[in-house]
């Protein structure tokens, strides 16, 4: 069954092509990335497109940034990441977990091409930073588990209309093998480490408010992205001098197939009439 198993994960981790128009700024996101920010990608493979269909949104993966080698003030956990990272010391690093590969270590280069998005704990402490780190760097090895994908599917479905076997064992207390994991469940408890929260329930009650963790097990990427203790940081590719300094082309220099999806700026400027405005 090995093989089996290795010719449908080749086939989940396929990809289409990269679209030819990044919206993001690989570069700038490089500079300021720091340890403990999360990094969600959109991704092009068949597994992201179940990911995609099962969450309801375009984040499809989730990786933890453990900044670079040479700014791990932990000797022994620059070691344990040097052992799986053997670049240069100035690179920025991810930890992520892959169908197929388990949880590894690798720049966010890797990324060139994707589209991007960068969530960051809000008022993330330091020390804090670096027991989450330390604690996704101590995950590096560990298996994916894929099954946590399909119980996630079957927690979504109102469990009266599936046969009891097909309902979610998400909230058994001995599912699944405790060293497996995916993505956004090995962030989601690397952020547990230091209690730190995602989307916890919180109920109002006797005029305050209780905070209940969630089940790591049913963290999407896309949580990280609602989360209001994250805050959302785009790096589109702009002109640092503003909008108004964008060089606009004409829509002729485009193929066949583009020509129907732009406009030229004659276009734009003609719906409306007006006067130009004054700063």
């Amino acid at each position: 069954m090995k093989w089996l198993s290795e010719r449908i994960t080749r086939f989940l981790n396929a990809e289409r092509l990269k679209p030819g128009h990044p919206l993001s700024d690989l570069a700038t996101l490089k500079r300021t990335t720091i340890p403990g920010d999360v990094i969600l990608v959109e991704g092009v493979s068949r597994v992201s497109d179940v990911i995609r269909w099962v969450t309801l949104s375009p984040w499809t993966h989730a990786a933890l940034s453990v900044g670079c080698l040479r700014d791990i003030r932990i000797p022994e956990l620059r070691d344990q990441l040097s052992a799986h990272f053997d670049g240069p010391d100035d690179e920025p690093l991810l930890v992520e977990s892959f169908l197929g590969r388990g949880t590894i270590v690798q720049p966010l280069a890797t990324y060139e091409g994707y589209h991007l998005r960068m969530a960051r704990p809000s008022g993330l402490k330091r020390a804090d930073a670096d027991r989450v780190v330390a604690y996704a760097i101590s995950r590096i090895g560990a298996p994916y588990d894929v099954r946590q994908i399909f119980d996630l599917l079957r927690f979504l479905f109102p469990w009266f209309i599936l046969p009891k076997r097909w309902r979610s064992s998400l909230f058994a207390r001995n599912s699944g093998t405790a060293t497996k994991t995916v993505c956004s469940t090995m962030i989601a408890q690397a952020f547990g480490q230091v209690q730190f929260p995602i989307l916890p329930l919180v109920v109002r009650q006797d005029g305050g408010l209780r905070f209940y963790r969630r089940n790591p097990k049913l963290c999407t990427p896309s949580d990280f992205d609602y989360s209001p203790y994250f805050e959302i940081i785009k790096y589109p590719l702009l002109d640092q001098r503003g909008y108004d300094a964008i060089d606009w082309h004409a829509m002729s220099e485009l193929d066949e197939g583009q020509q129907g999806l732009y406009v030229d700026l004659e276009y734009t400027a003609s719906i409306l009439d007006l006067p130009e405005g004054k700063d």
